[in-house]
């Protein structure tokens, strides 16, 4: 298998069962999805267990796919890239879908999803500007199989987060 074939693979995600979680486990994501890089005795002030019990948890969430890492959520704009754009692009067959893999790798995108509808992929894409999202554009529409790309451009955003633990 090429490692290309490998690269893409990894993407689709496997079905995965709801982890058995306490109202304690819901209680430290909640806090840990506020702020990520609260200390474990910060964390248990908020839930009164021993910072060895919460980190004793933490580690299984983490160990169990709860928590799939600590990331800083950075500021487009502020990064340069002022353009958020939402692409639904209908393709012809699943191998068309899968070339559209290729597409993770490059900064711009933020999110990657097939869906049910009117298309078959919806693409977050955050670019610089018009020109730069007009040439990643036609680097969509050149693939083979991509019968139509509809964009959405964002004017404001209102909320923007992750899954909640309740």
């Amino acid at each position: 298998m090429a490692s290309t074939e490998k690269e893409t693979d990894a993407v689709r995600q496997t079905r995965h069962q709801p982890a058995e979680l306490d109202a304690i486990d819901r209680k430290i994501l909640g806090a840990l999805s506020e702020n990520a890089s609260r200390s474990y005795a910060d964390l248990s002030k908020i839930v009164n267990l021993s910072a060895p019990a919460v980190h004793d948890r933490v580690k299984r969430l983490k160990r169990d796919g709860v928590i799939k890492g600590t990331v800083a959520r950075l500021d487009g704009c502020k990064l340069g890239r002022t353009l958020l754009t939402f692409l639904v692009i209908d393709t012809s067959s699943y191998n068309a879908t899968r070339e559209l893999l290729k597409f993770i790798r490059r900064p711009e995108v933020e999110e990657l999803h097939t869906v049910a509808g009117d298309g078959c992929v919806l693409v977050k894409v955050r670019a610089a500007d018009t020109e730069s999202l007009e040439t990643f554009l036609m680097e969509i529409q050149s693939l083979e199989g991509v019968r139509s790309v509809r964009s959405y451009i964002a004017l404001s955003t209102f909320l923007e987060r992750g899954p909640s633990p309740d």
